[in-house]
């Protein structure tokens, strides 16, 4: 599938998000090369494939949680806009 550089330029401003123009052409061949991959899987014959069987031996991989306390706030907080106290304050996004 062929992706443009308008069609990326497009789903940035619905995302309201901002690229130069090289980050443009980056991410233009970015997304056809993941398209590509999508058209791949999507050629396999998966007919027979049983999506409910798991092999025996595996198992999931889950890591534990841990707390654990960031001492340098100034840093955390570093690139948030607009602070109130401690709290970062951000657009209201539903009316």
């Amino acid at each position: 599938m062929k992706i443009s550089r308008e069609d990326v330029a497009y789903i940035a401003k619905l995302a309201k998000l901002r690229f130069s123009d090289e980050e443009l052409d980056r991410l233009t061949r970015e997304f056809e090369t993941i398209l590509t991959h999508f058209h791949s899987i999507d050629r396999m014959d998966l007919e027979n494939v049983d999506l409910d069987k798991v092999p025996v031996d595996q198992q999931s991989v889950v890591r534990s949680d841990e707390k654990t306390v960031f001492e340098d706030k100034k840093k955390l907080f570093n690139n948030a806009k607009s602070m109130r106290e401690t709290y970062i304050q951000v657009p209201k996004i539903i009316e």
